[in-house]
């Protein structure tokens, strides 16, 4: 009769202190908190509604995203006509002003060209066509972006860039960064607790574009690359049309070189890549290629031997922070386009304090609440729930202050709200424990059944609550994502004191007092 296993002891016991371990911080002052160790140094963070933050304000820039697509398109309409059947024979490929274009040689072969082409106007997304092809004059064949599929590439950019940005300033999506689209071609960036947006701008202020380019010399067909500031040693005259770019780029990471000892970054690419990589430096022994980043060179070495393994390391002027920066930026993918800042500014609280006080006021109202309820409803076992509710409490302030989670005032309604549902498996509980009493089972056997059949209850009851939960944090953003975090983290706590917790208690007070009816 109500033995509790061993490793559930141990369990709720190594919980009970480092939950108690990693909240302590939040309560202690700063000064103290220095010579906390680092592992436990963490704080719950407030977000920008409560403690002020930065905010940036992007705009896509809708000039180069054009010259991109232009520069595709031209390509794909240099492949189209060289795989036409017979073979349409062109002088040249380009970009002028807002049109891609191609110069036919025969000028008997336009009608076959534009026969070739057509398939490109066509989207399997869209029936509205999404390129303008007409022939000009002296065999030229010129294709144009209409303003309407430009738009819909802008809007198209500024989704991707949200991602991209989310990645590289907000890995583990617990910050409370806000990243969302204001109309088809603007992004604001909402950082709370950064009082500098040159941190931000550090971070999302480049493309992060990786090309790798051989190395000729000055000619058609080439560009002048100038050295990546702080990085770079010298300007290098490389191929226009990159030989392998970043998309094949699987993983990005600092470290340092085994023989030199000098900070680097190493890659790994992926298959396709590998077999590109490997392909191009067989071809090219002895000579030079350069990789670079958003058209500026990080290095630019000889190829010595084939590099058929699908990894390397790039050398420069690299100190830790850079080299960590620049991976972080790699893996979280490129910009789509590059992003003009309209307006940088730093944002001061909006509630600040006061939110933060009548958050605390509601939150112990709350409490109170619940705890005079569970006291006049249960009695002696309604203060053993009350015992685990404060632990349950401490808990959730642990678990954010580990994973760095930022509250707001969405947050600190998921905790209101949690402090309401925490008790529930305990009403479950002790309510199925007084069924069983009214039937005329003793205390032992009413205790028992009590945990045992209402276990399926608050699983099922509280499984869902996290599934609504986590479907707001996968489709919300920002404050909602903070509500969804602190929902979640309530209800698994609470859930963990009110069976384990209560059931440890509940157990040492039955074998010391050994009661003959229950006190509920």
């Amino acid at each position: 009769m109500l033995q509790v296993a061993r490793w559930r002891l141990i369990l709720v016991a190594i919980v009970t202190v480092l939950g108690i371990a990693f909240a302590a911080p939040n309560f202690l002052p700063a000064s103290m908190r220095q010579n906390v160790p680092g592992f436990l140094s963490n704080t719950i963070n407030l977000g920008l509604d409560l403690r002020g933050g930065s905010q940036i304000l992007l705009e896509i820039d809708t000039a180069t995203l054009r010259r991109q697509q232009l520069d595709n398109i031209a390509d794909q309409m240099a492949t189209a006509l060289r795989e036409a059947m017979p073979r349409i024979v062109f002088t040249g490929r380009g970009v002028v002003g807002d049109a891609a274009r191609v110069r036919l040689t025969n000028l008997a072969d336009a009608e076959r060209a534009m026969e070739a082409l057509r398939p490109l106007t066509r989207s399997a997304t869209s029936a509205d066509p999404i390129l303008e092809i007409a022939p000009a004059a002296e065999g030229l064949i010129e294709a144009r972006i209409p303003q309407t599929q430009l738009r819909a590439l802008s809007r198209q950019a500024a989704q991707q860039s949200i991602e991209v940005i989310r990645r590289r300033i907000d890995p583990t999506g617990t910050s409370e960064v806000s990243i969302t689209r204001q109309g088809d071609e603007r992004i604001v960036v909402q950082a709370p607790g950064v009082t500098d947006p040159q941190q931000l701008k550090s971070r999302i202020g480049q493309t992060a574009l990786m090309t790798f380019h051989m190395v000729r010399a000055s000619g058609p067909g080439t560009i002048v690359a100038q050295p990546y500031p702080e990085i770079g040693d010298s300007p290098e005259v490389v191929e226009r049309r990159p030989r392998l770019t970043g998309e094949n780029l699987l993983r990005a990471f600092p470290s340092t070189d085994q023989q030199t000892g000098e900070f680097v970054m190493s890659f790994q690419l992926d298959n396709r890549g590998t077999r590109i990589f490997c392909r191009i430096s067989r071809e090219h022994v002895g000579e030079r290629f350069a990789i670079l980043l958003d058209g500026q060179v990080l290095t630019a070495p000889t190829i010595r031997e084939p590099i058929c393994g699908g990894s390397g390391q790039i050398s420069g002027n690299f100190t830790a922070q850079s080299s960590s920066e620049l991976a972080l930026m790699l893996n979280a993918g490129a910009l789509p386009a590059p992003l003009t800042i309209i307006d940088e500014r730093t944002v001061d609280a909006s509630l600040g304090r006061d939110a933060i006080d009548n958050g605390v006021n509601a939150s112990i109202v709350a409490g109170i609440v619940t705890v005079l309820f569970m006291l006049l409803a249960y009695g002696f076992f309604g203060a053993i729930a009350c015992v685990a509710l404060v632990l349950n409490g401490v808990l959730i302030v642990a678990a954010m202050s580990t994973i760095g989670a930022a509250l707001t005032l969405p947050g600190i309604a998921g905790l209101i709200l949690t402090i309401a549902m925490a008790v529930d498996a305990n009403v479950l509980i002790y309510e199925r424990m007084r069924e069983e009493a009214a039937l005329g089972r003793g205390p032992a056997m009413a205790i028992d059944a009590g945990f045992n059949r209402a276990m399926i209850t608050i699983v099922d009851a509280n499984l869902t609550t996290i599934g609504a939960a986590a479907i707001l944090f996968w489709l919300g953003k920002g404050p909602v994502q903070g509500f969804a975090w602190t929902l979640i983290i309530g209800v698994v706590t609470s859930v963990f004191t009110a069976v384990l917790v209560t059931q440890i208690l509940i157990a040492w007070w039955f074998r010391m007092v050994r009661p003959k009816t229950l006190p509920i």
